[in-house]
């Protein structure tokens, strides 16, 4: 029988931070309009974190379905399905349980924005949640996950940038703008570079293993160029948001916690050895929820 530990260990409740980084960042603006449902942003949270909950335990299996976890060369936590701690019948129906959940709750959200949405907009909703679902226990279970072609980045940033963040705001004001496109692209990209840090981290053990991700094609000194890329273009986002619709010096004060994706980036150039890359991942994502709550704030004063 597996432990409370092991199921937390499964969980990888540290990865809950970014999860929940776009809809904070998505709730705060909307409220800076003054149209904010409480409801709106519970049940968005919610969704995105059992989202990534099911995405966790997801990977856990799809990894030892693939046999990534046995080549000897993982740097990160130990799996669980792999290490026998929890079996894969037992992961399966824990997969089931957060599929049920995060339909639950999205059906609620729906419900909730069903008494303004038109059903064109009810269909859009019901298939987005459908794709996060499908997205979430693709990337790396069953057969043919995009995860092990190289299509990881694009599917993080599709889901946890435009569809999080827009999806939620127009869920709050009930029409489309531009306004949350700046922060959800630049969140897009913060969620790759988190990505990227993970391949970078394990390319050697998912070379060994077939699992062929964007770092691999690209290879290491490629992958940090790309890591460049996602990090300042994350920060010139936010930083286009601020000049487009911020007016007041303190409304840009979000702009300080732009300094650890730098010095990230920097330390992440001076680290020859990319197994020594683990601790950047923890790092990376804890940034861009800092920066996410620390905007939402910011705009709001």
């Amino acid at each position: 029988m597996a432990s409370l530990k092991h199921w937390i260990s499964a969980l990888r409740p540290r990865t809950l931070f970014l999860a929940v980084a776009s809809t904070i960042c998505a709730n705060g603006m909307a409220y800076s309009t003054g149209r904010f449902n409480v409801s709106v942003c519970i049940l968005t949270i919610l969704t995105a974190t059992f989202l990534q909950l099911l995405s966790n335990l997801a990977n856990d299996l799809g990894d030892y379905q693939h046999g990534t976890d046995i080549t000897g060369h993982r740097v990160g936590p130990t799996r669980t399905v792999q290490s026998g701690a929890i079996t894969p019948h037992q992961m399966k129906i824990a997969i089931s349980v957060a599929v049920f959940c995060s339909m639950l709750i999205g059906a609620a959200l729906i419900y909730e924005a069903s008494q303004f949405m038109n059903i064109v907009y009810m269909v859009l909703f019901l298939f987005l949640g459908a794709a996060a679902i499908w997205a979430a226990i693709k990337y790396t279970a069953g057969k043919n996950p995009y995860g092990y072609k190289g299509f990881g980045d694009i599917f993080s940033f599709i889901f946890f940038g435009p569809v999080a963040v827009v999806g939620t705001y127009f869920l709050h004001l009930h029409k489309m703008t531009f306004q949350p496109w700046l922060p959800a692209i630049g969140l897009g990209l913060f969620t790759a570079a988190v990505l990227n840090v993970n391949n970078m981290r394990d390319m050697d053990n998912d070379r060994n293993s077939g699992k062929m991700t964007l770092v691999i094609h690209l290879g290491l000194a490629k992958a940090k160029l790309y890591h460049s890329f996602l990090s300042i273009g994350g920060i010139a986002c936010f930083i286009a948001y601020s000049l487009i619709y911020s007016s007041q010096w303190y409304s840009y004060l979000y702009m300080i916690f732009f300094i650890p994706f730098l010095i990230i980036l920097r330390n992440i150039y001076k680290t020859e050895d990319n197994r020594l890359l683990d601790p950047y991942l923890k790092f990376t994502s804890l940034s861009a929820f800092v920066l996410s709550v620390a905007f939402a704030i910011c705009i709001n004063i």
